[in-house]
């Protein structure tokens, strides 16, 4: 993804190579910042308000204080993009250490170019091992930038010659991908992991639910192991900024494209541009 624009909370639009946090901020030194991810769709920011909900759970949960202006902030840089369909982040730091002055950035990037080939051939995944924050003092459902781990399964992934990955506790229990939710469909039911494992509950995960019956299908989550995916009739991942991506294998083991995830992908754009 190319980088378009870059506004900082107090500051406003910055050119793309201008310093804006300082070398001893926490979230460089320790990982520790929230920040949401979103699809922008003919230059509005989709389901906007439940991404800053979200942000804003997942920095009180990392003890940053929360600034208001997030909303103007990301149409700041927007406006500075020029971008109509494009990916807007935004970034909420700690500041330096006992500062107390934590520091907002929002970033548009173009998409990346090759979605929609994905979601025509489908994608292939990988199980991995995953641990997902069940105990809460370890951030279940916290969107950190503490990202290491996810990339490293990314990485994993692509050496294994598949597209992304799934993690899976121990037990055999599916969990989620490493920037993604991981569904599949039995029948006229979907399946999808709960948030009470520790996963992630992502927003278009959210939407893909409330689509869901209209379009015939029953929404079920909870715990379900590996077995369960390999055996279904479908399988998709939901994201923000990947939408919904049919899945054609995992593990090796083929699963056929089916009606469900392009259905909901038709009904998830439909929402967005609507």
């Amino acid at each position: 993804m190319t980088l378009l624009a870059v506004a900082v909370a107090g500051r406003g639009p910055v050119a793309a190579d201008e310093p804006v946090l300082h070398a001893d901020d926490e979230a460089l030194l320790r990982g520790r910042a929230s920040f949401e991810t979103m699809r922008v769709y003919g230059g509005r920011p989709f389901r906007l308000r439940d991404h800053l909900r979200r942000m804003e759970a997942s920095a009180a949960r990392l003890g940053i204080p929360w600034p208001a202006g997030f909303e103007e902030l990301a149409g700041e840089a927007l406006a500075a993009s020029g971008a109509g369909d494009a990916v807007l982040r935004l970034y909420l730091t700690p500041g330096p250490e006992g500062s107390g002055m934590p520091t907002g950035l929002a970033l548009v990037s173009s998409l990346p170019p090759d979605l929609e080939d994905r979601r025509a051939r489908g994608i292939k995944l990988v199980s991995l091992l995953g641990v997902r924050a069940e105990a809460p003092w370890l951030l279940g459902g916290v969107k950190s930038t503490s990202y290491a781990v996810n990339m490293a399964a990314e990485a994993e992934a692509r050496a294994r010659g598949a597209d992304d990955a799934v993690f899976v506790r121990d037990d055999g229990v599916v969990l989620e991908g490493p920037v993604t939710n991981v569904w599949w469909r039995r029948g006229s039911t979907l399946y999808t992991p709960a948030p009470a494992l520790g996963i992630l509950a992502g927003v278009t995960r959210a939407v893909l639910a409330e689509q869901a019956p209209a379009l015939g299908y029953e929404v079920e989550e909870g715990a379900y192991r590996l077995g369960e995916l390999l055996a279904a009739d479908e399988a998709f991942t939901s994201s923000s900024v990947r939408e919904v991506l049919p899945v054609a294998e995992v593990d090796g083991r083929p699963i056929a494209l089916g009606p469900a995830s392009a259905a909901l992908q038709q009904a998830l754009r439909a929402e967005a541009q609507g």
